[in-house]
C-alpha cells in the first residue's frame, strides 16, 4: 500500500524505509522534537520540491512526487498539527471543501451526517468556524479529513496520515474517533498517527514507530517496541507497566532514570 524507501529531510528527519500493509494502524511516538511531524508530512508528500530530501514515498508503486495534487489528495489525507481557520465560512461549507470529485451527493450527504454525529458535530453545522473552540475546531479539521477518504464516497483512498488528532478531544470523543479510525482500517485501508499517550498507543496500535532526534530507533509489531527499557532511553523518564482489568498499562515511577542503568 505505503512504501517509503530512504527517506530523509536534511537537518531533521534521517534516512528511514518501511513498508505500510492494508489494515495497518500505526502510531509514530516518541518526545517533542523527535521528528514525527516531520516523517508525516514526508508520507503526506508536502515536502516534495523542497531540495532537502532523499529517498521517496510510494502509494501502490507510485512516487508521491509523480502525483498531482489531485491525484495525491484522492489517495490520501493529510491532517496537520495545527490550522487557523481562515475565514468566516459555516462547518458545513469548509466540510464540502473536503468532499471527494465525483462523489454521489446523497452518499456525501450521508457520510458528513456519520461523522458529524460520531463527533458530536451536529448541531455545529451552521456555526462559522472562526466562531468554535478549539475542541470543536478540531472535531471538524478531523471530519473534513476523513470525508476526504471515506470510503463510501471515495473508493481509491488508501491512508489517513495525522499529526496529533486526538489535541484537544475529551474521552468521549477520542472515543468516537478511535471506533472511527477502527472501521477505517477494517475496510482495508490505513492510518498512521501521532501520539503522546502511550497507553492509547499500547492500546491501539497495530504497529509502533519509535522517534528519537529525528531518528526512528525502532519499528515494528507494538508489544516488540514498547518495551519498558527502550522507553525509559528515549524518554529520559522511568517506567513500569502493570496489567489491571485485562490490560496492561505504563506508568511513570517516582524513581529517576538513570542514563548508566
Amino acid at each position: 500500500m505505503l512504501e517509503c524507501r530512504e527517506i530523509s529531510v536534511e537537518g531533521r528527519l534521517r534516512a528511514f524505509s518501511a513498508k505500510i500493509a492494508p489494515g495497518s494502524r500505526v502510531h509514530l511516538i516518541g518526545p517533542n522534537g523527535a521528528g514525527k511531524s516531520t516523517l508525516l508530512a514526508r508520507l503526506a508528500g508536502v515536502f516534495e520540491g523542497k531540495g532537502t530530501l532523499t529517498g521517496d514515498v510510494r502509494f501502490n508503486g507510485q512516487r508521491v512526487a509523480d502525483l498531482g495534487g489531485l491525484q495525491l489528495a484522492r489517495l490520501r489525507a493529510w491532517l496537520c498539527q495545527q490550522l487557523t481557520p481562515a475565514s468566516m465560512m459555516p462547518v458545513f461549507q469548509y466540510l464540502s471543501l473536503h468532499q471527494p470529485r465525483l462523489a454521489e451527493p446523497a452518499a456525501v450527504e450521508k457520510t458528513i451526517a456519520r461523522l458529524c454525529d460520531a463527533l458530536q458535530l451536529s448541531d455545529k453545522l451552521a456555526q462559522p468556524v472562526t466562531h468554535l473552540s478549539g475542541g470543536e475546531w478540531q472535531r471538524v479539521r478531523l471530519a473534513a479529513v476523513l470525508l476526504q477518504v471515506w470510503p463510501t464516497v471515495n473508493p481509491d483512498s488508501l491512508m489517513l496520515l495525522l499529526d496529533e488528532p486526538m489535541n484537544s478531544l475529551d474521552v468521549a470523543q477520542q472515543q468516537a474517533l478511535d471506533q472511527l479510525l477502527t472501521e477505517f482500517c477494517a475496510s482495508g485501508r490505513a492510518v498512521v498517527m501521532s501520539d503522546h499517550d502511550l497507553n492509547h498507543t499500547l492500546h491501539y496500535a497495530r504497529q509502533v514507530w519509535l522517534m528519537s532526534a529525528g531518528n526512528v530507533v525502532a519499528a515494528g509489531e507494538c508489544a516488540d517496541v514498547m518495551q519498558i527499557e527502550r522507553l525509559s532511553q528515549v524518554y529520559n523518564v522511568q517506567f513500569q507497566i502493570h496489567s489491571l482489568a485485562g490490560r496492561q498499562w505504563i506508568m511513570t515511577t517516582a524513581t529517576p532514570f538513570s542514563l548508566n542503568e
